[in-house]
């Protein structure tokens, strides 16, 4: 008896090893490959992860990917601890809080808004936006009337801890953006769901002390997002401006198109940034652009232009992991 009762202890825990090294080898297999199964969920830098945990409880239970990733970026939207996001985000040079941001479903629609005050959730707006609008883009004041017309809650954004380096900030008023995530930064977020249809989130609060006013490419669709359901769906992060200039994620788009792999694509859009910044003679050693892109059959990649980057990544295969972005420098 006593013999029996260990076989069958034995066999069961060598059914929990296999198991277990199955699902790893899985996992490796896939990261290996840079393709997933879906449902599927990526998003830039670490705050990413628990972004991440919020969107896979809408794609699990076969929820759309447009809900998935308006529901995931909300989290660091809310976080009054992440600076470069929603609540709690540094301030332009005048103090005050201004959120861009944008959404884009699988129909090619689309809702952004720019320069947004007082509003922790600028990406629903953006969505309200796409949905119950005629137009693409609101901005300012304009923006935030919608916005309250709507029914969100006019709240106060700058946090005792932003205002606090703000008002340091002023004492050498020396505008210098860093090249990751130490002053800045976006959350992009990308989603395929289980019908095959994909969809993207984008939102930040910009450059920390940047011009009152100023826009970067997190709310310009083509830009910080693009999404093209026959294709894939691209998000882009780091200095704005650089990427506006070459139409980033609908860069990397087309080039998905003519066959490159998501990876290769990105690698490409961001050698164009770096011919660009040399062209006008940037100095590049604090510039910093990531793109991160998945296509219809569930690969995806990422580049940047410097190490640094890191995007999480959510599918059945690959449970909720942060990777390293290769890069060119």
């Amino acid at each position: 008896m006593t013999s029996r009762r260990k076989f069958i202890q034995w066999s069961a825990l060598g059914a929990s090893l296999f198991a277990f090294n199955k699902t790893k080898a899985l996992e490796t297999l896939a990261i290996k490959n840079g393709k997933a199964q879906r449902p599927l969920v990526l998003s830039t830098w670490k705050f990413g992860v628990q972004a991440n945990e919020v969107a896979w409880e809408v794609l699990k239970n076969g929820g759309r990917a447009l809900d998935a990733v308006e529901a995931g970026v909300k989290v660091p939207e809310g976080d009054p601890n992440e600076r470069s996001v929603g609540l709690g985000g540094r301030p332009d040079r005048e103090g005050r809080v201004t959120l861009d941001s944008c959404i884009m479903d699988d129909k090619m629609n689309i809702g952004s808004v720019a320069a947004l005050e007082h509003i922790v959730h600028p990406i629903s707006v953006a969505r309200a936006v796409m949905e119950k609008t005629p137009h693409v883009m609101l901005v300012g004041e304009g923006a935030l009337d919608f916005a309250l017309s709507q029914g969100f809650k006019k709240e106060k954004l700058l946090t005792p801890e932003s205002e606090k380096e703000w008002i340091e900030w002023l004492k050498t008023s020396e505008y210098k953006p860093k090249a990751n995530i130490e002053n800045h930064d976006t959350i992009g977020m990308i989603a395929i769901d289980r019908n095959g249809n994909l969809s993207g989130a984008c939102t930040t609060s910009g450059m920390a002390f940047k011009m009152h006013g100023r826009v970067g490419d997190s709310p310009i669709i083509g830009a910080g997002l693009f999404v093209d359901n026959e294709i894939g769906a691209v998000t882009a992060t780091g200095h704005g401006e650089e990427v506006i200039r070459i139409a980033g994620s609908h860069t990397v788009i087309e080039l998905m198109r003519q066959g490159l792999s998501p990876e290769e694509a990105c690698k490409k859009a961001v050698e164009r940034i770096l011919t660009s910044a040399k062209l006008r003679s940037k100095e590049v050693k604090d510039l910093q652009i990531g793109f991160l892109a998945i296509n219809k059959q569930g690969e995806f990649g990422a580049f940047s232009l410097q190490k640094g980057f890191n995007f999480a990544v959510y599918s059945p295969d690959i449970p909720n992991q942060l990777f390293d972005s290769k890069s060119l420098i």
